[in-house]
């Protein structure tokens, strides 16, 4: 790492603990991902999102078994970091660079439905510039070994 990406992180750090916590803590609600809140700053793969917020879920090819570690993985190498895992659940959070915002990128795996579920939410703002829709699909990228 250079001296430049050690001073950005030091400063997307600080500025990360000005920002409120999320009000709702990230989970399952009714045995899905919760639902985006109307605004442009979030995208879900669940069924019955809004069609602008909807993105595909990710497509299992393999085992469940062996698809998790290679998510987890993915996460770590577009840059986010894995807050909790619970049965068929994974909460992770990435910190937007300089501003420090933090946002909540959340799975379900679907084991019948053979995909896991993507949920992307900034915590704070209105809209988010795409910025969701975009880290679901380098996760996507990285998941599905896509370079």
């Amino acid at each position: 790492m250079n001296i430049f990406d050690d001073l950005l992180s030091g400063v997307t750090a600080i500025a990360s603990n000005l920002w409120p916590q999320p009000s709702e803590k990230p989970g399952i609600s009714d045995g899905k991902l919760r639902p985006c809140p109307g605004t442009p700053n979030c995208v879900s793969s669940e069924p019955g999102t809004a069609p602008a917020a909807s993105v595909p879920p990710f497509a299992l090819s393999g085992s469940p078994e062996d698809a998790w570690p290679r998510l987890k993985q993915a996460v770590t190498k577009v840059g986010g970091t894995v807050r909790g895992e619970s049965d068929g659940y994974l909460w992770t959070t990435f910190l937007v660079p300089v501003f420090g915002f933090t946002d909540d990128v959340e799975f379900r795996l679907d084991v019948p439905a053979k995909v896991i579920h993507v949920r992307s939410a900034s915590r704070i703002g209105y809209s988010d510039l795409g910025v969701n829709r975009s880290r679901v699909e380098q996760i996507r990228d990285a998941f599905i070994g896509k370079p």
